[in-house]
């Protein structure tokens, strides 16, 4: 068969119909494009009178402005931030000392028995402020440590009352414009290092076996500040009291310190957390109330722990005209001391001169056996969480230690012995190798401790003044967990508040005492118990997604504010879009910052936070203001 025929004229006729149909129907398609097309063009873009496109008058880019080329195929993607950031006005220049949960108005509405008035009491929700505590006229930043220690800038701490009360105590003297610490205190008149020096002779501070302490009535903290040259830290309390400035002296000096009373709440703090506990003239009753404030002090500290009291009425014998009170009343406040501290199992060590040393059994076989001399106190009920430290009534009773072998020796220390420092730091704490915490085993502790180098390091390279020495001096860790953070930077000039959150899964301070750290409890939908600009630098780690129903970000932000000195850094670690809004919320804050990515690697949805708060005072003063005017005139 023959594939290739021959065409008709008649299938010739019919493709001539078919390309004429087919060049029609384009012709119409163009039209109609060209109609279409010239819709979107805007009527601008032709002079109306001649028909003519002004083209000369039409950009390229009005037809394209709306076009998208960005990709949206991610389900990941952060949600749109709105273009209004939000803005915080600067508070009142009165409240540039504002501490929120301890304000002397809303105290006097408190009973005054056993000073409850005078202990935390916070504003509700709605009357908490919305703005920004100013930083007083003149504000500099604070001598670098260990200058600090000894000198402050008067502009940054303006009161004058402890140089004139105190004077003869050689607390603070002030000269032009700077105070000055001579480290003199009401019951060490040679200075703080010669009284430490005094009980050095009679307990050792030396070996390591003293790392952690607490100074109560805390005074400008010379005690403490004095101690750390010895590797020992210590948690200073006082109350905001007439004493106005006493915890803001000692946190401008580079010194860890609190505001804080022993009145009818326990201390922030967990049990067996303290090697040491001192008292140097702190007017606490320490033998009224059944005793109630030596059994707190029994609580947190730990098992063979030291506690030291110097001042009325130790010596009384000696100084009793100048203490301006009759032999018969401190003889008998010292009794009352001596069979509380009997009570509790505590043994007298010495009394020299001024102190007087007791010292706590390192277990409780001894003391059950013999029934403690005194039927009372009795042992708290074993559902009595002795770390639950939030607002906790403290009781008339004495705090069991862990228990231990009925055949152990007396030295056996309750709930496992720690090792001394600096060994103590990265040494598995005895609450983990107890399981104490199951969720931590000792393998999940040094995994962690390892971590947390890592990150620090990264973490200077984002933040170069974290890495540069001295720049920061006070620390806060928001979120500190078994405090890793803080362990990273244990060679850096710096102390770190490690705070645990009353939210937090586990309760974990105890572990950070046990490795030779220090650290309060905090809600932190609350403001903290110190003073504003207390810190250089804070770290807030899952932060804002563990208080994410639980308060409004804006609150937390403005604590961080409120206690971060001027020129501060902040890093925040947390997920993507948890930060998106955080950084929309902190330009109303005058921080200025950026997000960077997880030290892994851009592939993680947790990211960081790096920030810095900017340097801001109150206006200068009207009295000053008119001064200059007249000076200027």
């Amino acid at each position: 068969m023959n594939l290739f025929t021959r065409t008709s004229p008649r299938d010739k006729k019919s493709n001539l119909y078919y390309i004429t149909l087919v060049g029609i129907l384009c012709l119409g398609s163009y039209l109609l494009g060209i109609w279409r097309t010239s819709s979107v063009i805007p009527r601008a873009a032709f002079d109306y009178s001649s028909g003519v496109a002004q083209c000369e008058k039409f950009s390229k880019t009005t037809l394209t402005r709306d076009l998208d080329f960005d990709a949206h195929h991610n389900p990941r993607d952060p949600p749109p931030v709105p273009s209004t950031a939000v803005s915080f006005p600067s508070c009142d220049a009165k409240l540039s000392e504002h501490t929120p949960c301890e304000d002397a108005k809303r105290s006097l509405k408190f009973p005054r028995e056993r000073l409850e008035y005078r202990q935390r009491h916070c504003p509700e929700r709605d009357e908490a402020l919305k703005c920004r505590i100013p930083a007083p006229y003149g504000y500099k930043t604070p001598f670098r440590w260990p200058e600090s220690r000894d000198v402050a800038w008067f502009a940054n701490v303006p009161h004058t009352e402890l140089t004139v009360e105190k004077k003869n105590q050689n607390w603070v003297r002030y000269e032009n414009d700077r105070f000055w610490f001579p480290g003199g205190g009401t019951m060490f008149p040679h200075g703080a290092d010669a009284y430490i020096d005094d009980i050095g002779r009679l307990i050792d501070l030396s070996d390591g076996s003293i790392r952690t302490a607490i100074d109560t009535g805390c005074g400008v903290a010379s005690f403490g500040a004095y101690l750390l040259s010895r590797n020992i830290t210590t948690m200073s309390f006082a109350p905001r009291d007439t004493h106005e400035a006493q915890v803001q002296f000692a946190l401008e000096r580079g010194v860890p310190a609190m505001i804080g009373i022993m009145a009818t709440i326990r201390l922030p703090y967990p049990s067996r957390a303290f090697d040491l506990a001192h008292c140097s003239r702190c007017l606490i009753p320490w033998g009224q109330n059944d005793g109630v404030y030596l059994m707190e002090v029994d609580r947190v500290l730990r098992p063979g722990g030291y506690w030291i009291l110097s001042g009325p009425p130790i010596n009384w014998q000696k100084r009793w005209k100048g203490w301006e009170r009759t032999r018969d009343d401190l003889n008998a406040e010292q009794t009352q001391i001596e069979q509380v501290a009997r009570s509790l199992c505590w043994k007298k060590v010495v009394q020299k001169d001024d102190l007087a040393i007791w010292q706590k059994p390192f277990n409780h076989i001894h003391c059950k056996k013999n029934g403690r001399g005194l039927k009372k106190p009795e042992f708290c009920r074993h559902d009595q969480d002795p770390d639950m430290a939030w607002y906790t009534n403290m009781d008339s009773c004495l705090t069991p230690l862990p228990e231990v072998d009925e055949g152990e020796d007396l030295k056996t220390v309750a709930g496992g012995k720690v090792e001394k420092w600096p060994a103590r730091l990265n040494a598995v704490p005895p609450r983990v190798n107890n399981g104490d915490l199951q969720e931590i085993t000792p393998e999940g502790f040094l995994g962690d401790t390892e971590l947390w180098k890592q990150r620090v390091s990264y973490y200077k390279t984002l933040d170069y003044q974290l890495g540069e020495t001295g720049r920061y001096r006070n620390v806060l860790d928001m979120n500190a967990y078994v405090g890793g953070f803080a362990a990273a930077l244990a060679d850096e000039p710096v102390w770190v508040m490690n705070v645990v959150p009353v939210e937090a899964k586990l309760n974990t301070l105890g572990v950070i005492y046990e490795r030779g750290l220090i650290g309060t409890y905090q809600n932190w939908c609350e403001a903290m118990s110190t003073y504003p600009r207390t810190y250089d630098f804070i770290h807030a780690d899952s932060v804002f997604t563990l208080y994410q129903d639980k308060c409004e970000p804006e609150d937390i932000l403005l604590e961080m504010d409120r206690i971060l000195r001027p020129g501060g850094g902040v890093i925040i670690r947390d997920d993507v879009d948890v930060l998106i809004k955080v950084k929309a919320l902190t330009k109303g804050l005058q921080w200025e910052g950026r997000i960077a990515d997880h030290e892994k690697g851009p592939n993680e949805r947790v990211k960081i936070y790096y920030a810095v708060k900017q340097y801001w005072t109150v206006t200068v003063p009207q009295e000053e203001d008119k001064n200059n005017t007249k000076a200027l005139s």
